[in-house]
């Protein structure tokens, strides 16, 4: 859970930077929001890369955090803004899956 921890934080702090000072959104809390949820779908998939679950406990846990984002962001924001939220979950999710799935054990953390 810690190293976990240090993926979200690590992911959010770079995605956030990267936002502010190239692509200079005029929103900092929207710019925060998606960094966020960029640093979210790091954690989220480092924690769950191990065979203690299954793979329907994986989907089905990032399913229920982008429900999670999705609702977060349409109530801070709206649901115009919170989409493309969970555009980035699941995009940094399966890259994640999908870089791990070229190592022989599957997984990024052996």
């Amino acid at each position: 859970m810690k190293k976990a921890s240090i993926y979200f934080a690590i992911g959010t702090v770079v995605s956030f930077l990267i936002n502010y000072f190239f692509l200079s959104s005029e929103n900092i809390a929207l710019d925060l929001y998606y960094a966020i949820a960029f640093g979210f779908a790091w954690g989220l998939a480092y924690y769950l890369d191990t065979p203690n679950f299954t793979l329907p406990q994986k989907l089905g846990l990032s399913f229920a955090a982008m429900g999670v984002l999705v609702l977060v962001g349409a109530l801070i924001f709206d649901l115009k803004l919170a989409i493309p939220s969970i555009l980035k979950f699941s995009t940094v999710f399966v890259a994640y899956y999908l870089i791990a799935s070229f190592r022989g054990s599957k997984s990024l953390r052996n």
